[in-house]
């Protein structure tokens, strides 16, 4: 996608309005009023269909079992806080939205279904997700041929926006993000010569970004002692961690998901390393404090979310989240807030131009994308845009660090300045 900016919505848990659009394309765009809501691949009721009013359907397609659930929960979590609080606001004009989620589990297969069902079936505008960059390069070619927007959340692997003309992200490509993390460890510790590599060989997303933290790691003229592959499934990682070990890494750099990645760190920690240890995008969560619990403390990961961003919109979201789960929203939890509030800022300034209750909604996708990469929005992110082929463009980046509570059990990511 072009130039645009990403924003979000979150799930209305009480009697909305479902969108859905006419079989053809031909005709006007006609909604449902069913007080209904699609999930999990299951739609729970039908019902009689209008053309004058009711809620204008996103879809929501994020993994919400498999362990890549650790990562896509987060992301329900922020579009349903969008979707209260935009609605609250007035919708789109004075008409709601509404999300339709579709569970893309864990692999591509989930993630092909999952739009299919929710651009055929669902008849959505169009969609945020899915959770993983795999998954997006097997499921956004499906929404390409479609001609419906997609705004990738967590998809930060080189090449996604240059997937097709209606796919982009508000999640910065990880050769913006993850160099920082390795800057502050050299701050932290500025005897860092040895350096042992990790990464998720059967994960895209992991195998992108491995090759940006080597170049990093070789830019800043450190050696690299050691590159070990795994797989995101995997849950004994002793070989790899012991013969890591024994090249006496002076830092060591995890590219993986919440679960692997965060078992990786607990047995390299057991087995007695030492050392600094970064964590790529795949561990930005608070869910991998669960996985390797007390041995998760040190742990760096840079962000392109900051709950303690001073952005008006960004107040309101932390507040209703903390008032919500009581702890710091994340960066997946952001960045799917603001890929809703993108759809809701554009749906608006769309609907200004020509009332999108009168456009069929082959036309009403295609315009929603052109004014989806012609907008700058202001969102918890910070402010963004979008490139011509739909990358976003963001100012703001940082880096926490995990610190664990005396109980071992529960932590949080503190901040560099």
């Amino acid at each position: 996608m072009n130039n645009a900016i990403a924003q979000t919505t979150a799930l209305l848990s009480t009697c909305a309005l479902l969108l859905t659009g006419c079989g053809g394309g031909g005709g006007p765009v006609t909604v449902t009023n069913s007080p209904n809501i699609t999930r999990n691949n299951t739609t729970t009721d039908t019902a009689e269909t209008t053309t004058t009013s009711g809620a204008i359907p996103i879809g929501i397609a994020l993994a919400q079992t498999s362990n890549v659930a650790l990562l896509g929960q987060e992301g329900f979590v922020g579009a349903r806080i969008a979707e209260k609080y935009f609605n609250s606001k007035g919708g789109i004009n004075g008409t709601p939205i509404r999300l339709v989620s579709q569970d893309t589990s864990g692999d591509e297969a989930g993630a092909i279904n999952a739009f299919q069902t929710l651009i055929n079936k669902d008849k959505v505008v169009g969609i945020v997700g899915p959770t993983l960059s795999q998954q997006a390069f097997s499921a956004d070619p499906i929404a390409e041929r479609a001609k419906v927007p997609v705004i990738g959340a967590s998809n930060t692997a080189k090449g996604i926006p240059e997937i097709g003309d209606y796919v982009a992200r508000v999640s910065a490509p990880v050769s913006i993000v993850a160099p920082n993390s390795l800057k502050a460890a050299l701050k932290q510790n500025p005897q860092i010569k040895k350096v042992a590599v990790f990464y998720a060989q059967n994960d895209a997303f992991n195998k992108s970004e491995t090759e940006i933290f080597q170049t990093a790691v070789k830019e800043q003229g450190l050696e690299l002692v050691t590159v070990q592959k795994f797989q995101t499934t995997d849950t004994d990682f002793q070989a790899q961690a012991t013969n890591a070990i024994n090249l006496k890494p002076d830092l060591v750099i995890i590219s993986g998901l919440a679960a692997d990645g965060g078992n990786l760190v607990r047995q390299l920690r057991e087995l007695g390393y030492k050392g600094i240890i970064i964590g790529g995008n795949g561990l930005n969560t608070p869910n991998v404090l669960s996985v390797c619990k007390a041995l998760c403390d040190g742990v760096l990961i840079a962000q392109a979310y900051s709950p303690e961003y001073p952005g008006e919109i960004n107040k309101v979201f932390r507040q209703t989240y903390i008032e919500q789960y009581k702890k710091e929203p994340a960066q997946f939890t952001g960045q799917s807030f603001a890929a809703v509030q993108v759809y809701v800022e554009a749906l608006k300034e769309l609907d200004k131009k020509t009332k999108i209750s009168t456009l069929p909604l082959e036309k009403l996708r295609t315009e929603l994308n052109k004014q989806i990469l012609a907008g700058k929005y202001d969102t918890p992110l910070g402010e963004i845009a979008f490139t011509p082929v739909g990358d976003v463009i963001q100012k703001e980046f940082y880096v926490a660090q995990i610190k664990m509570d005396k109980d071992g059990n529960t932590g949080k990511f503190v901040f560099i300045k």
